[in-house]
C-alpha cells in the first residue's frame, strides 16, 4: 500500500509533466521534477516546436481539476471553425459545431507551460530542476541516471515511483526497449510528410491581418498550410509537405526563389500576408511527424510512461496536449478509486482504462490529416458537414458529429467517439452518394435515417469483430 508522503520522481517538465507535478503536489506527494531544457520562463526555447496549440474540452477538464480554468481561459483565443482558403483566394468558414457554445482555442505553449510550472512550484512539496538530462532509467531499482548540462556531472536519483513525461523521445521508453527485461512492444511510424513553422506577423497597427477566430487551412490535396492566432496579433503558420514526393517537396525547396514560387502558385493570399516567408523558411527546422504506440506503459509498481512518451500522435486532431492532460485526469481518477492500492495495481488499472483511448486518438489524428489536406475541399464532404452542422443546430441533444464526439464530448472516451463517429461518417457519405438523403431534405427525416444507418453499421462492425 502507498501513502501520499511518498517520493515521486517526474522526468520532463513539459505540459504533461508540469500538470502531473501540480496535481500530485496538490495530493500531498513529495514531487521532484527533472527537465533537460533550461527554464522556459527565463529563456526562449521554442526552437521549432509548435508555438501554439489547440486547447479544447478534454484539456479543460484537467484545468478544472487543478483549479486553473479561469487563468487558462485568459490565455485562449476561441476558434469557432476552419476557415478554408482555396487557390483563387476565396474563403469559407466551416464551423466546428452546430452548437454556438462549442469551439476550440488557440493557446501559447510557452504561456501555458509557464503557468503550470508556477502553480506547481507554489507547493512546498514540489521541486523542479532544469538543465538535467535523463540518460537512462534503471526501472528494476527505481532509479534514474541524469547528467547536468552545465557541469557535465552525472548523478543518480531514486524514488518510490518514477513517472516519465519526457515526450516522444522518452529516456524511460528507450530503457524499457533496450533493457530486454520484459516483453515490451514498441512502434514508431512516420508520415511521409514533415512540417515547418512559419508566421504571419501583426499589421503595423498591431492588428490581425486575417480573421482572428478561426483555424485557417489552405488544403491542397497532397499538402497544406494551417494558421492559428496568437494573442499578440500574429499567426503561427505551419506548412505540412512531403519530404520527397510531388512537384514541390521539402527536399527540393532549397532556394528563396523556389520557396516564393511555390507559395505564389499554391498559397497566393497567404504569401501576401507573409513578407517574412523566406527568412522563416530557412531559419526554422523541418521536423518529422510520427506516431508512437507501445505497451506496457509501466514496469511493476516502479515506473510509468505518461503523455507523449506513451502515445505520441500527429497534430491533426488538435488533441495531443488534450490527450496528455486527460491522462492526468484519468490517473487522478484511478488514485481516487484505488485508495489503498499499491503502485502496481494503480499503474495496471490506469493502463487498462487508458490505452484503448490513446490508440484510438492516434488513428483518428492520421485520418484527420487526410481529411484536412484533401477532403475539406471536396463537394460531398462539404455536403456532409452542412448536414451535420444543421443536425447539431436543430437537435443539439440528439446528434454530435465525429469531430464533436472527439473534441467536445469529454465524458466519453476517444475509442467510443471514434467507433460511433466513423459509423456516422460512413452512414452520411453512403446515403449522400446513393441519393437517400440530401441537404434539402426535412432534417428530422435525415436524423432518423442517419441514426438507423449508424446503428446498422455499428452492429455489422461488431459482428465482423472490427471493434
Amino acid at each position: 500500500m502507498h501513502n501520499n508522503k511518498q517520493n515521486i520522481l517526474i522526468i520532463g517538465a513539459g505540459l504533461c509533466g508540469s500538470l502531473l507535478a501540480l496535481r500530485l503536489g496538490q495530493r500531498g506527494y513529495n514531487v521532484t521534477v527533472y527537465e533537460m531544457r533550461p527554464d522556459l520562463r527565463k529563456t526562449d526555447i521554442s526552437a521549432g516546436r509548435s508555438i501554439n496549440l489547440a486547447f479544447s474540452d478534454r484539456g479543460n477538464k484537467a484545468m478544472k481539476l487543478v483549479g486553473l480554468e479561469q487563468k487558462v481561459k485568459a490565455l485562449c483565443i476561441p476558434m469557432n471553425g476552419r476557415m478554408i482558403h482555396d487557390r483563387e483566394g476565396n474563403t469559407f468558414l466551416s464551423n466546428y459545431s452546430g452548437r454556438d457554445y462549442e469551439y476550440i482555442n488557440s493557446i501559447s505553449r510557452g504561456e501555458l507551460n509557464s503557468l503550470l510550472l508556477n502553480e506547481a512550484e507554489k507547493h512546498d512539496n514540489v521541486t523542479i530542476h532544469f538543465n538535467k538530462k535523463c540518460k537512462s532509467v534503471d526501472f528494476e531499482n527505481t532509479t534514474a541516471n541524469f547528467q547536468d548540462y552545465n557541469t557535465k556531472k552525472e548523478f543518480i536519483e531514486d524514488a518510490d515511483a518514477i513517472f516519465a513525461t519526457d515526450g516522444a523521445g522518452s529516456a524511460l521508453r528507450k530503457s524499457y526497449y533496450l533493457g530486454k527485461k520484459f516483453l515490451f512492444s514498441f512502434s514508431q511510424n512516420y508520415l511521409t510528410h514533415g512540417y515547418k513553422e512559419l508566421s504571419i506577423l501583426p499589421s503595423e497597427t498591431g492588428d490581425y491581418k486575417t480573421y482572428k477566430n478561426a483555424l485557417h487551412i489552405w488544403p491542397r490535396g497532397d499538402f497544406m498550410v494551417i494558421a492559428l492566432p496568437n494573442l499578440d496579433g500574429s499567426f503561427t503558420v505551419t506548412l505540412f509537405l512531403s519530404y520527397t514526393e510531388g512537384e514541390y517537396n521539402f527536399n527540393n525547396l532549397t532556394s528563396p526563389e523556389i520557396v516564393t514560387e511555390f507559395f505564389q502558385k499554391e498559397f497566393p493570399d497567404a504569401l501576401e500576408l507573409m513578407p517574412n516567408l523566406v527568412d522563416d523558411f530557412f531559419e526554422n527546422p523541418t521536423a518529422p511527424l510520427g506516431t508512437v504506440k507501445c505497451s506496457p506503459w509501466h514496469y511493476k509498481g516502479n515506473t510509468l510512461l505518461m503523455g507523449d512518451s506513451a502515445h505520441a500522435i500527429v497534430p491533426f486532431y488538435g488533441q495531443g496536449m488534450n490527450a496528455s492532460f486527460e491522462d492526468v485526469v484519468e490517473f487522478d481518477h484511478v488514485l481516487d478509486t484505488h485508495k489503498d492500492a499499491n503502485w502496481e495495481t494503480i499503474f495496471t488499472a490506469y493502463e487498462n482504462i487508458r490505452k484503448k483511448d490513446t490508440d484510438a486518438i492516434a488513428d483518428l489524428a492520421i485520418d484527420n490529416f487526410h481529411e484536412m489536406k484533401d477532403h475539406v475541399g471536396q463537394a460531398i464532404f462539404q455536403e456532409k458537414r452542412k448536414i451535420e452542422m444543421a443536425l447539431e443546430k436543430e437537435f443539439p441533444e440528439d446528434y454530435a458529429s465525429k469531430y464533436s464526439l472527439v473534441t467536445f464530448n469529454e465524458a466519453i472516451g476517444y475509442r467510443q467517439a471514434m467507433l460511433r463517429g466513423r459509423a456516422q461518417d460512413k452512414a452520411i457519405l453512403n446515403m449522400l452518394a446513393d441519393g437517400i438523403i440530401s441537404t434539402d431534405d426535412d432534417l428530422k427525416d435525415v436524423l432518423d435515417k442517419v441514426k438507423t444507418e449508424t446503428e446498422a453499421i455499428l452492429k455489422d462492425d461488431k459482428v465482423a469483430r472490427l471493434r
